[in-house]
């Protein structure tokens, strides 16, 4: 089903394949299932570069919520029995300090017209039509590309002649598409755990922890529905959850969780080395120069005087 007020961003998004497309197929085969492949990669990642600051500025909210955590449990407490006051307490609490509940909804808002335009796209695609500024010799090259055996536009419920047509066997294109969706629920669960255990982990009281822990199982069975997607499609998904497996884990790592030390006090600990720093070796430090020996001190030992000259003595 095509928007008719988001016939722009379709346009935009065949625009961008068709040039990544044309810049792969200097040296790759227009056809071939490994030019459309990193086209459509470099098309997520590209779309994910634009929307990184949303990812910071997410990550910066979420931290001052965590800071706000103490000041939020001693509202709940104070308030416990209104909890309409105890909201708007809430939710001036976190005004004044700039933090915004929702803002980890951002990435994924910014993504869904994107996921829209590409599911839209692929479509007429996979129909042969070129629509959206697109060239019939663009959508039959999509339509004959094949990675690991199964055509780009095929769906895991197409009809066995219709994957025949295009040159793929269809048993051969049910099992490419199937692990797939596997691998797109699994990094789907990875990174909804990702997230909501560091969010657990952040805010223990948090009265919803409960529900992210059941989004967290949920989460993969709607990669079910993805049995109904194009090819290139989930793989664009793959590709998003990866980039997001990796990205959260970077910013984690670089920006760990305060914890309490033996005296009670909240410390941050000192943020992880990263890959680079492990795999670029520093140069050695120079030893400094040992330290020149003290001097030997040799006790001088009393000479024994005559008896004569002894205090006291006789002369």
């Amino acid at each position: 089903m095509e928007l008719s007020w988001l016939n722009w961003l379709y346009t935009a998004v065949a625009q961008v394949i068709t040039w990544i497309h044309q810049g792969y197929s200097t040296f790759i085969p227009k056809d071939s299932g490994l030019n459309w492949a990193l086209t459509i990669i470099t098309l997520t990642v590209l779309m994910r570069l634009l929307i990184f600051p949303l990812f910071l500025k997410q990550m910066r909210s979420s931290k001052k919520m965590q800071e706000l955590a103490p000041k939020v449990q001693e509202l709940r407490k104070r308030y416990k029995n209104d909890k309409q006051r105890m909201n708007q307490e809430v939710m001036a609490l976190y005004q004044g300090a700039g933090a915004n509940p929702l803002g980890g909804c951002l990435p994924i808002l910014a993504q869904f017209p994107i996921f829209i335009s590409m599911f839209t796209v692929l479509q007429a695609m996979a129909a042969g039509q070129p629509k959206f500024g697109m060239t019939q010799e663009l959508v039959n090259d999509a339509r004959a590309a094949h990675i690991f055996g199964a055509p780009l536009p095929t769906t895991f419920f197409w009809d066995a002649k219709e994957v025949t047509a295009l040159g793929a066997d269809p048993v051969v294109a049910k099992v490419v598409l199937a692990i797939f969706v596997a691998i797109s629920s699994l990094t789907t669960f990875l990174t909804v755990r990702q997230s909501v255990t560091r969010s657990i982990a952040q805010m223990p009281d948090n009265p919803m922890a409960q529900q992210q822990k059941i989004l967290m199982y949920i989460s993969p069975l709607f990669a079910i529905f993805s049995l109904n997607f194009p090819l290139g499609l989930i793989l664009y998904w793959v590709t998003t959850n990866l980039w997001t497996l990796g990205q959260q884990h970077w910013y984690y790592s670089r920006h760990p969780m305060p914890v309490l030390d033996a005296k009670g006090n909240i410390v941050t600990p000192a943020p992880k080395p990263g890959l680079m720093s492990k795999v670029r070796k520093t140069a050695p430090e120079p030893e400094a120069p040992p330290a020149p020996p003290a001097p030997k001190v040799t006790r001088q030992q009393p000479t024994r005087q005559p008896r004569s000259k002894r205090t006291g003595g006789k002369k």
